[in-house]
């Protein structure tokens, strides 16, 4: 029976790693920004992604990376999303990758980048480049390089987030350590986070995939904090294969034993992401104190909406809008109240024509003309 063992521990806990975080000056002056995270040489590894229909210019360049199942460094900085920059931003990951690569003598096609911070912005180059070359020069296995790797990651966060657990496997010690950044926008679905996973274990690619895909499921996806999805979510993991276990290539015990030591990892760093938010004043409002709106999407298939005049007519009446044709499926967008959009809903499914349904959920503003946090502020101002 397996036995798992918590521990203080990080990145760099499992043989094999090396890590580094230090201040570039992405953003903020003297602020830790630029991290690496290296392994000793080419390992097995995978990743999973954001599901928002905007990727990020590190999201688009990690996929073409991860699908080999083979990486040996991720390079990761805070302060700048590189999201929404177009070709410019791709060519800028591109270019970050490898500076990196030459900086650790590695093959280019090893490395993966991640990228959070300010969107719709691209990443100062120089800046960067200058923080990978330092970063490449304080490589380190300890506790303490693995802290500073995470610290160059946060955002809004109030804390770096580790853990680190150990096991036996095949009468050999497996340590599968990370580390995790996360604080505002998160949703289902990994939104606005940048999780980092290394382990010694000695496994093939495609298990491993398999057991991240197991692991974020019932960790990391189930998470909700505001409602938001981000364009740079990842979660990476690399696995040097440093432990000597003999290698895992198949779903059997000693699989299910690993997934289950990831799993617990990715948990306990899921537990640790917290929301950051100061509240002057909550206010409660009813239904006919405030303006509401919600808007909704609907998939449908384009083949069955052709051939019934009804679609159109149900999308006419309902003042919704066909915004993507394609031959498999066309998007049909609707704004305004939820009874509108649940009507829309039902009648064309009732066709059965609807391949998917999404709504935003409700978003308010007050009709009154008096503003309630000016009115708090004044008063509190006038307490002084």
């Amino acid at each position: 029976m397996e036995r798992f063992e918590s521990f203080e521990g990080g990145v760099c806990s499992a043989k094999g790693f090396r890590a580094a975080g230090v201040a570039a000056g992405i953003k903020y002056k003297d602020r830790k920004d630029v991290a690496l995270i290296v392994a000793d040489a080419p390992c097995s590894a995978a990743a999973m992604f954001t599901t928002n229909a905007v990727a990020a210019a590190p999201v688009v360049f990690d996929r073409s990376i991860a699908k080999y199942g083979c990486a040996q460094a991720i390079l990761a900085n805070s302060g700048c999303a590189n999201a929404c920059t177009g070709q410019e931003g791709l060519k800028d990951t591109e270019k970050s990758a490898a500076a990196t690569a030459a900086a650790l003598g590695i093959d280019k096609a090893l490395v993966m980048v991640a990228s959070t911070g300010v969107i719709g912005r691209r990443l100062p180059m120089n800046r960067l480049l200058a923080g990978i070359k330092s970063a490449s020069q304080q490589l380190d296995d300890s506790l303490e390089a693995g802290l500073a790797a995470n610290m160059a990651t946060l955002t809004t966060d109030t804390r770096p987030k580790q853990a680190a657990v150990r096991f036996s496997l095949d009468g050999k010690t497996v340590t599968v350590g990370g580390m995790i950044k996360g604080s505002g926008m998160i949703a289902p679905n990994m939104a606005t986070m940048l999780g980092f996973i290394t382990t010694d274990a000695a496994i093939a690619p495609s298990m491993l995939r398999r057991a991240l895909a197991k692991a974020v499921s019932v960790s990391f996806n189930r998470l909700v904090v505001d409602g938001d999805m981000s364009t740079n979510d990842s979660v990476f993991v690399m696995a040097s294969g440093k432990a000597g276990n003999a290698k895992i290539t198949k779903a059997d015990e000693r699989y299910e034993n690993f997934a289950k030591a990831l799993t617990r990892v990715c948990i306990m760093l899921t537990k640790q992401i917290e929301k950051k938010i100061d509240v002057l004043q909550a206010n409660y409002f009813t239904d006919d104190q405030i303006f509401i709106l919600e808007a909704c999407l609907l998939k449908v298939s384009t083949n069955m909406m052709l051939n019934n005049k009804d679609v159109g007519r149900i999308v006419r009446i309902h003042g919704a809008r066909i915004v993507e044709v394609n031959p498999t499926y066309s998007i049909i967008e609707k704004k305004g109240i939820t009874a509108d959009i649940l009507s829309l809903f039902h009648q064309l499914d009732k066709l059965g024509v609807v391949l998917q349904f999404v709504r935003s959920g409700r978003i308010a503003v007050t009709k009154s003309c008096i503003e309630q946090l000016d009115k708090y502020l004044e008063e509190r101002e006038a307490q002084r």
